[in-house]
């Protein structure tokens, strides 16, 4: 037996050199075959990064402005309207050149200048009287701008008196623009105009809008048991790159759509989520057309004098004489402020709500239904802070997304907000709560004691217009079904307001495509049975900075707005 041990011994020992002789005389070969696997396991890597890149940040056509064009196809009606809507905000731009100006032929709110023109009528200036300044917009080498399309933003107003009124721009198209503001105070006013972009850089946001539906882009999470899979989604995806889950609405047709998941099924999806915003969206030349301080937002010096003094009415003689008069351009503000307090210029009293028991008798019995963005919510917060017995109910519900509910059964009052359906930029949203404005309108039953409060644009920025057209025209028509069937429902509107900008902002959220948007929303809902709080010139008017949550003094005097239509002034309180 110990012979047949050694026997084995030696034929191990003898393999065990041959193996030792064999990697000495090939470890380069070895070493190359390791190197060749760690490079194919590398490509393989790169091959799965790539292929969730792709996901991440579909590839759009950029020739192609295909997004608008989704959903049900409109009638010949509605395509009449929305012509008559783009119409309606058509922006003169640069002249078409084979390449675009360099930043000095472009406009320059240092070397540009504007004038108070002289009252035609008299030397002094009245209540009553309507105040005209002369804007001339230069480049940065002084020379005079020979066309329009510049994003100019006028307000006339007296720190004083703690008074401010937007003033309307009118764009000549030759470099020229004029800022006409009433007189609506006793005492000085100083008119103020700002550069918000120049025309150039207006052009440029008009690129985006049209053809980069996908700078700002979401995605969701898919979810079954332990397997989970996150894909990009948008209003509009490319379906040439990637099978799509649909989740249009079934009753409109607004369309939604997320990238299948490689291995789970379009039903598994369980939230919704802001993306994130693509970068290096400019060319260098077009970069410098947005820089703060320089020309974003930057005020415009007077060539003379800024401020004027406005005296108190003129007697009935005169005044008979000059009702003679006509203005060629007459502004039509909604309102103004003086001693920091909104007055409305419709018709409504304005009544002020400085205590929580008026607040509280004023929504005693109601149910007040807030739907749309974060700039509604910003008041369903101011509310439930002012007023402590309105006390929050905990749903469970992601921070500054909801849905929120407050009540107060004391006073039997009913507080909720709910954001409105995609596009919506909220962090995370559960797939259960995310719906559309339009579907929920049509769960509610309304009367006399159902407030309706919508504020549903900011969201919409970085679409073609037809797609915030759209969204409007379904809101519209159940609106109308729910003032057919309750016709006491009170309907409000907060409309879009101004906000701080950068250069970055100004490509996804500027001032301008917020003009736009709040220009559709009144006109889409002019004439219908609903009341307007027009953030814009709350926010334009006063001496604030701008935000995108309007600062605590401009929303008591939203409030004060809303609740004032909520609990009108009597006649017998009138008297």
């Amino acid at each position: 037996m110990c012979r047949n041990l050694s026997k084995y011994a030696l034929l191990f020992l003898f393999l065990s050199l041959s193996g030792f002789i064999f990697l000495l005389r090939n470890i380069h070969t070895l070493e190359s075959w390791n190197c060749h696997a760690i490079s194919a396991f590398y490509q393989f890597q790169t091959r799965i990064h790539s292929s969730l890149v792709s996901v991440n940040l579909p590839t759009y056509n950029q020739n192609l402005t295909f997004c608008a064009h989704l959903g049900q196809k409109p009638s010949p009606e509605d395509k009449l309207e929305e012509h008559y809507l783009l119409d309606s905000i058509e922006w003169p731009g640069p002249p078409a050149r084979f390449a675009p100006p360099s930043l000095r032929q472009t406009s320059d709110p240092v070397h540009s200048l504007f004038t108070i023109l002289s009252n035609k009528e008299r030397r002094e200036w009245r209540i009553g009287d309507q105040l005209e300044a002369l804007v001339q917009m230069n480049d940065y080498q002084g020379r005079p701008k020979h066309y329009g399309g510049d994003f100019l933003l006028a307000r006339l107003h007296s720190p004083e008196l703690g008074a401010g009124v937007a003033g309307m721009v009118v764009d000549h198209r030759n470099g020229i623009y004029s800022a006409v503001f009433p007189l609506l105070w006793v005492g000085p006013a100083h008119v103020e105009i700002t550069l918000v972009h120049s025309s150039e850089a207006v052009a440029v946001l008009k690129h985006l809008r049209e053809h980069r539906p996908d700078r700002v882009f979401f995605k969701s999470l898919f979810r079954l048991g332990f397997l989970s899979e996150t894909t990009v989604c948008n209003m509009c995806l490319p379906s040439d790159q990637h099978s799509l889950c649909n989740y249009t609405d079934l009753y409109t047709g607004e369309p939604w759509y997320c990238y299948k998941p490689k291995i789970l099924g379009c039903d598994t999806r369980i939230n919704h989520a802001k993306g994130g915003y693509l970068k290096h969206l400019l060319t260098n030349k077009e970069a410098l057309l947005f820089q703060s301080g320089v020309n974003i937002k930057v005020q415009i010096h007077a060539s003379g004098k800024d401020r004027i003094n406005v005296l108190p009415p003129e007697d009935d003689v005169e005044k008979e004489n000059s009702s003679e008069r006509t203005e060629p351009v007459k502004p039509k503000p909604s309102g103004y402020y003086f001693k920091d307090s909104w007055r409305p210029l419709g018709g409504t009293v304005m009544r002020h709500f400085n205590e929580s028991a008026v607040i509280t008798q004023c929504l005693r019995n109601k149910v007040i239904n807030m739907y749309g963005d974060s700039t509604v919510r910003q008041w369903f917060e101011y509310l439930i802070t002012l007023v402590p017995e309105i006390k929050e109910i905990n749903l469970h519900s992601p921070k500054n997304v909801g849905p929120f509910m407050a009540v107060d059964t004391t006073h039997n009052i009913l507080l909720k907000y709910r954001c409105h359906g995609p596009p919506i930029r909220f962090s995370t949203v559960l797939s259960s709560e995310l719906r559309y404005v339009f579907n929920e309108l049509d769960g509610l039953s309304g009367g006399p004691n159902t407030v309706v409060v919508l504020s549903i644009w900011a969201h919409f920025s970085t679409f073609p217009v037809e797609v915030y057209i759209r969204r409007l025209r379904h809101i519209r028509r159940a609106l109308l079904r729910l003032l057919g069937r309750a016709p006491e429902t009170l309907v409000v509107i907060r409309s879009a307001n101004l906000q701080a900008l950068d250069a970055e902002v100004s490509l996804y959220n500027s001032d301008w495509y917020s003009l736009q948007l709040d220009t559709v929303l009144k006109a889409m809902f002019r004439g219908m049975d609903v009341l307007m709080v027009d953030a814009w010139e709350m926010s334009l008017a006063h001496h604030l900075p701008h935000a995108l949550h309007p600062p605590r003094a401009i929303v008591q005097n939203m409030i004060d707005m809303l609740l004032s239509y909520v609990c009108p002034v009597t006649k017998s309180r009138t008297k």
